[in-house]
């Protein structure tokens, strides 16, 4: 290979790709992290039932904790919405459920009351002194049948959108995201 020009020429060039490596590179290692500490969605059609199975990552941090410890009701709500493309417009909601989970520590006896409710309707209770139990059944939802698939067209694409907010809200205290966060997975419906 032969180069005919100015040595440094060929340096700046190289150099000047090298920079904007870089600067890909570190634009978006932020969202990768963000992607990473997030929300995770994975809907499943089983049966008649459209399971959505979610986990907010790091949602309990010290701060969060440090509020459930001191005996403060916390509660976690997430908006579920099953939407469709729209060709020129804003995407449709076909339909929508809201999933609370909620927390009230007992500081006398030391134990945790959790509360699943799903569109208002109590689905899991339960008390527990393990805090582990306690971050897995507030950050997270599994098998939960929040849609039924008569709603759904056949051949179609859809996707599941699930929005996280914390009750109280202590602004950016509580995610790196502000007073909440949100993730979508699409998927196709045969």
């Amino acid at each position: 290979m032969c180069y005919i020009g100015i040595p440094t020429r060929m340096v700046f060039k190289n150099a000047r790709i090298g920079l904007a490596i870089l600067a890909l590179t570190a634009a978006t290692a932020p969202l990768a992290a963000q992607a990473a500490k997030g929300l995770q969605v994975v809907p499943i059609v089983r049966g008649d039932s459209l399971v959505v199975n979610f986990e907010l990552r790091e949602g309990l941090t010290p701060d969060v904790r440090a509020a459930i410890d001191s005996g403060l009701k916390t509660i976690f709500t997430y908006t579920v919405d099953l939407k469709i493309d729209a060709t020129l417009f804003l995407d449709r909601t076909v339909a929508q459920s809201i999933v609370t989970n909620s927390v009230e520590y007992d500081t006398l006896l030391r134990q945790h009351t959790l509360e699943r409710r799903i569109n208002g309707t109590k689905v899991a209770s339960e008390v527990t002194q393990d805090p582990a139990r306690v971050r897995e059944f507030m950050t997270s939802v599994k098998d939960a049948p929040l849609f039924s698939t008569k709603v759904l067209q056949r051949n179609r694409d859809y996707y599941v959108r699930v929005s996280a907010s914390a009750r109280p809200s202590y602004g950016s205290i509580l995610w790196p995201f502000g007073s909440g966060t949100s993730a979508q997975t699409r998927f196709f419906f045969r």
